[in-house]
């Protein structure tokens, strides 16, 4: 678990903001939609826009704006599972 660079937003709110606009951006999904997640929205398999594919896409874009890496082995099913999930596992490996 290496940090890239000091890219990290500064608090648990701006991580969340990042998670917020990178699914927006990855999955073309509006404002309006995405801020209405809340830590117990349902997100891989419930979202049909976040398939396999669209994964590498989302992790990669949250490595480069949170300036972290993330490696195969930190991803499990629970991980995309709920919005809440994937907040809490971008500010873990952000704010370490």
């Amino acid at each position: 678990m290496q940090r890239i660079e000091s890219l990290v937003p500064e608090g648990k709110v701006e991580v969340e903001k990042t998670v917020r606009a990178t699914l927006g951006d990855v999955l073309g999904l509006t404002p309006e939609r995405v801020a209405s997640f809340d830590d117990e929205t349902p997100l891989f398999g419930a979202l049909p826009e976040l398939d396999s594919m669209a994964v590498a896409g989302l992790l990669t874009e949250l490595e480069d704006r949170l300036g972290i890496l993330i490696d195969d082995d930190d991803i499990d099913g629970e991980t995309l599972e709920t919005f809440g999930a994937l907040t809490r596992f971008a500010s873990a490996k952000a704010l370490q």
